[in-house]
């Protein structure tokens, strides 16, 4: 068992493939879209991913989010109102694929965004997160309920 040497990195030379040179580096909400699901249907707006992201973090901060797959899952089937924010960038997609079809049956407003890194660092975690639920509360009720109207406007899935 040996230690594997890492590669001096040259700061001029272009990577190979810009969208994972460098974790670090934010990419706009265009260079996100193009690597979102087929499935990633209805998907947050610029503006509209914006507002759910700073949501999460309002509802982060009062302890009112639900992370992950499991979690979410069973707190929909315990009978929970939220938003449901689903990541559009995750793979496999059969990893949360049965996540909106609970959230229709439920009439509980779901939405994509392009980023599971995105997600998780709204959340106030260092990992990515595929889904979160926004639950309602108190302290930041009036960006919830704006959120809660503009993700149930979202045109569903055919």
């Amino acid at each position: 068992m040996t230690k594997i040497k890492k590669e001096k990195h040259d700061p001029d030379e272009e990577p190979a493939c810009s969208s994972m040179a460098d974790p670090h580096v934010e990419r706009t909400y265009q260079e996100l879209v193009a690597f979102v699901n087929p499935i990633a249907s209805p998907l947050a707006s610029r503006k509209l991913s914006k507002k759910l992201y700073k949501c999460v973090k309002k509802a982060a901060k009062e302890k009112q989010i639900r992370r992950g797959v499991k979690e979410v899952q069973k707190f929909i089937n315990k009978g929970e109102k939220g938003i449901v924010v689903l990541a559009g960038d995750t793979l496999p997609i059969d990893v949360y694929c049965h996540i909106p079809v609970m959230c229709e049956d439920r009439s509980i407003p779901y939405a994509y965004i392009p980023s599971k890194v995105d997600l998780g660092a709204a959340a106030g975690s260092k990992r990515p997160t595929c889904v979160i639920m926004i639950k309602p509360h108190e302290a930041y009720q009036e960006a919830y309920e704006e959120c809660f109207e503009d993700v149930a406007a979202l045109p569903l899935p055919v």
